[in-house]
């Protein structure tokens, strides 16, 4: 046994933490990356500028440094942030960039004939949006956000700065407190790669889905 049950238990309930924190950042960055992406794409010259500031700003900041900067900084300007807030906040805002521009790769997939056609029939630019654009770049981006999921869930390691329970945190104090570092993040490497071989496995089942619906 690389640790004992009890550790196990501790690094269970780990990644249960580990994996909420990234399906909270997921989500908030893809409604981040979605209004980032209709600014850039559909917007006016001031919101496409706008969009791409943030791009630049949150995919060239690390991650680390940024959760530094929000649990840290923050409260020297009167702004107390909770650390589990902090963790979120930090995935969202790196994930969004990142999301942003996968959606905006996607939209430019959808053949511009079918905008024209749109429009010629007279659809409005919600309904544009809604049952044209919007589900073509989903489908489309299934294979390149799963890869993001995947690299957000790894990323979520960092989040251990803030004080957050994660896997990578758990292992820290598993190996300080048994004096076996290799069995315990070899044990916490291990809950890594269950979490996101299902999540590939999931990601796969979805590509396939939508694939078939879209025959």
């Amino acid at each position: 046994m690389l640790v004992s049950a009890h550790s196990l238990g501790y690094l269970a309930q780990a990644a249960g933490v580990t994996v909420a924190l990234s399906l909270a950042g997921i989500a908030f960055g893809f409604v981040i990356g979605t209004l980032v992406c209709v600014a850039r794409v559909s917007g006016g010259p001031a919101l496409a500028r706008l969009g791409g500031a943030y791009v630049s700003v949150f995919r060239g900041v690390p991650l680390l440094v940024l959760l530094l900067f929000i649990y840290y900084f923050l409260p020297i300007v009167g702004l107390d942030v909770p650390a589990l807030v902090a963790a979120i906040g930090g995935l969202s805002l790196s994930s969004g960039a990142y999301q942003a521009e996968i959606l905006r790769g996607a939209l430019n997939g959808v053949p511009r004939g079918q905008t024209e056609a749109a429009t010629a029939l007279g659809y409005s630019n919600l309904d544009l949006w809604r049952r044209i654009l919007l589900p073509q770049a989903l489908r489309i981006s299934i294979p390149p956000m799963i890869n993001e999921f995947i690299l957000l869930i790894k990323a979520s390691s960092l989040v251990s700065v803030v004080g957050i329970a994660e896997i990578t945190r758990v292992s820290m104090n598993i190996a300080s407190m048994t004096y076996r570092p290799l069995e315990a993040y070899v044990a916490g490497g291990l809950f890594y790669l269950a979490i996101n071989l299902t999540l590939a496995g999931l990601g796969g089942l979805a590509e396939r889905r939508a694939l078939a619906g879209a025959r």
